[in-house]
């Protein structure tokens, strides 16, 4: 018998009681970015290894030596696209994605997370099959589960498990898409988009791409994992996000220009949404216009990310043999998680690094997989060697 009445704020404080005794209860703390640092509410003034920012966008922005301000722009977009809120600055932004991308088109959405659930929701229809990488990121979760379509989620990674899977099942579904993460953002690993073309090609299947931890950081011209592989054109329909490598906020979706279409005719975190601010339009859609030509900080944050690994595992976080197993693609990934097991240990281990002027944030479950509680590096063209040798010998001291 399902008791009826009571009070749900109960329920509630008693689910807070519970992630705070798990060490899982989270805060919203504020804080600015000045260049490489964060700084505090208090003052206090952090070397930042938590943000996203790269490719240093922000910290150019916020020194005036990058992105102009455009203070003259609407702050506001006031009403979704379909209705008066795609505005040229938002059009120019869309038409900069898609020559960036090389691809017939593309849409802009408010943010990532509305990009990558609205994406996958609408176009997995019913009838349809999503396989679904187990570490996928929320919004891509999200999207799985709003879609009519059937879902089944593989191991991680897993090509071998699709293959087989998909030669079972195929004949029983209209599509299957495969959905996965580009780079994964816990881990820093990478699909693998070969072998699942390979697969798609085989069975007549899509495959669905989130390029936010790639766009900006990988490529001869930045586009992502796609165009450092070589498969753009083997994976035409591809997201991305404003907010990471960008600098800025907001999603899109590229590819096809009947895809597109499709999206905003039937897309609701798109229709349904106010759009994305013109001001953040048109800064977003400087970067994306420069973002091909910034090699040199893209070969400083590959390289900086490589040295973090090889001093990681001189210090014994890493083995040789996890070294030896990620590619020279993945080696210099600008995301190097430490995975310490325990909730309480990761907290502390955060903790008592900012106590010595470092922000590196303890990721936990449900973000991360149970026992898997980690620290997570987060890179910056704007880190020197030295920023990492520093926070390299604070790690050491503060988990001996």
């Amino acid at each position: 018998m399902i008791p009826i009445g009571g009070d749900p704020l109960s329920g509630f404080a008693a689910a807070l009681d519970q992630v705070a005794a798990q060490n899982r209860r989270r805060q919203l703390r504020p804080s600015r970015i000045a260049g490489p640092f964060l700084i505090q509410q208090d003052g206090t003034r952090l070397l930042n290894f938590g943000g996203n920012d790269y490719l240093g966008v922000v910290a150019d922005a916020l020194t005036d030596s990058g992105v102009a301000a455009r203070s003259e722009l609407p702050s506001g977009a006031t009403a979704s696209a379909l209705i008066c809120g795609w505005t040229p600055q938002h059009e120019r932004l869309a038409t900069a994605i898609a020559q960036a991308e090389g691809s017939e088109a593309a849409v802009v959405f408010p943010s990532g997370y509305a990009a990558c659930c609205g994406a996958v929701a609408t176009l997995c229809r019913a009838g349809d099959l999503i396989l679904s990488d187990e570490l996928n990121h929320a919004s891509l979760i999200d999207g799985c589960r709003s879609s009519r379509a059937q879902r089944m989620v593989y191991p991680h990674r897993d090509a071998s498990f699709v293959r087989a899977l998909l030669s079972q099942k195929r004949s029983q579904f209209e599509q299957v898409w495969i959905v996965t993460d580009g780079v994964f953002s816990m881990d820093g690993d990478a699909a693998p988009l070969p072998e699942l073309v390979a697969i798609a090609q085989q069975y007549q299947a899509t495959l669905l791409i989130d390029e936010a931890h790639g766009t900006g950081v990988l490529g001869e011209r930045g586009s992502g994992l796609c165009e450092a592989l070589g498969l753009q054109e083997k994976i035409p329909i591809r997201i991305g996000t404003l907010s990471k490598a960008v600098g800025h906020q907001g999603g899109f979706v590229t590819g096809p220009r009947t895809v597109i279409d499709y999206l905003i005719q039937f897309c609701r975190t798109l229709i349904y949404s106010t759009a994305l601010a013109p001001v953040t339009a048109a800064g977003a859609c400087e970067v994306i216009e420069q973002m091909g030509g910034w090699g040199d900080r893209r070969s400083h944050l590959a390289s900086l990310a490589r040295y973090t690994r090889e001093r990681l595992q001189r210090e014994s976080w890493f083995s040789p043999s996890d070294v030896a197993a990620l590619s020279e693609l993945e080696s210099g990934i600008p995301i190097v998680p430490l995975v310490v097991g325990s909730d309480e240990r990761a907290v502390q281990l955060s903790r008592r690094l900012a106590e010595r002027g470092f922000y590196v944030p303890a990721i936990r479950p449900p973000t991360v997989p149970e026992g898997t509680a980690r620290l997570r590096l987060s890179l910056s063209a704007v880190h020197q060697t030295e920023h990492v040798d520093s926070l390299i010998e604070a790690i050491t001291h503060c988990s001996s």
